[in-house]
């Protein structure tokens, strides 16, 4: 496949990168629900300050051990000030969460920011998250269509890389976690990416779901009685949604625990996909929270240390079965991407 990259995203993505060209990257974006998670430990609402010291020592103790770390404009600048030398720096875009005053979860844009401007804070890609599903009304997809452009023409114009999150639902109201909401996840996964893999929006690298729940997969650990496919048909369901990529993908966590996480990346490298790491947040951090509201941050410090690096260490050790993003593109190394 031949690529569309200019030198200048190939050099964001590099630093992105560790050494074998795989994307190892440490997620800790989350605004509304960290700071959700830290008020409800604390039993009161978590301040600015707090949001900042938190994600500063999860920058501080686990770069070392990622080749790059997602941040927000909010609370996230003096974190990834913090990160270790080697690690690159990705920046979200969007606003948390989603227009809750209009139907369709629709996405916003953080104000008073552009690519561009992102950029100038020192990020090597601009990351946005969309809530996404093929079975929502056209006229409102079309809008999102819009807007992923839009971002993309943006990063094109300021040469920087650009990683679109999407983020699948039911327009119908059916929870994610549901028995029924997994029988339809594996065509929301299919169709998303085969729509945003689209030249047009100018996307570099997709940050996909898995296709399947594993909580709903026979044979899988988090599976406690009624499932939604066999073993086999998850192996198929993650090859079948590879295969419609047209540019490199990572994983998320999406949430579930490192266990979890770890288990899924293993039925991923069993299936023989063509993945380009993860961007992993919660699955490394989120136990931290209830340890740095009980006893601040020199206690998350010491949390982190140990539990937090054995997790990161335990996602990087799925990532042996990961390529390189610039393999994608036929390409043995960067330099020969850039040589073409």
């Amino acid at each position: 496949m031949k690529s569309t990259l200019t030198p200048g995203k190939i050099q964001h993505l590099e630093a992105l990168s560790d050494e074998r060209g795989v994307i190892a990257a440490l997620a800790i974006d989350q605004r509304g629900s960290l700071q959700k998670a830290i008020g409800a430990s604390k039993g009161q609402e978590a301040t600015d300050q707090m949001m900042r010291e938190f994600k500063t020592a999860v920058s501080k103790v686990l770069t070392p051990y990622a080749s790059a770390i997602l941040l927000d404009p909010q609370w996230g600048l003096e974190a990834a000030a913090a990160r270790h030398k080697d690690a690159g720096l990705l920046l979200a875009y969007e606003e948390s969460g989603y227009d809750n005053t209009r139907d369709g979860r629709r996405p916003d844009l953080l104000p008073r920011l552009s690519a561009l401007r992102l950029k100038e804070m020192g990020a090597n890609a601009v990351k946005v998250l969309l809530y996404y599903s093929p079975f929502e009304d056209p006229g409102i997809n079309d809008e999102k269509h819009a807007f992923v452009e839009r971002v993309g023409a943006e990063c094109v114009a300021c040469d920087i890389p650009y990683f679109l999150e999407f983020v699948g639902y039911d327009p119908e109201g059916l929870s994610e976690k549901s028995l029924e909401y997994a029988r339809k996840k594996p065509e929301i996964v299919c169709r998303s990416t085969q729509e945003f893999s689209k030249e047009r929006y100018h996307v570099d690298i997709l940050k996909v779901e898995v296709p399947v729940n594993l909580a709903y997969a026979r044979g899988s650990s988090a599976c406690q009685g009624e499932f939604a496919y066999t073993k086999e048909q998850v192996l198929d369901e993650f090859r079948k949604a590879a295969g419609l990529a047209a540019k490199p993908f990572i994983y998320l966590s999406a949430g579930v625990s490192n266990q979890l996480f770890t288990e899924t990346l293993g039925w991923a490298a069993e299936a023989g996909v063509n993945f380009s790491g993860v961007l992993c947040g919660r699955a490394t951090w989120l136990d931290g929270v209830p340890v740095y509201a009980k006893g601040g941050i020199a206690a998350l410090e010491e949390w982190l240390l140990k539990d937090g690096v054995r997790n990161i260490r335990a996602v990087n050790e799925c990532l042996r079965a990961a390529r390189p993003w610039y393999a994608f593109y036929g390409a043995g190394s960067h330099k020969e991407l850039v040589a073409r």
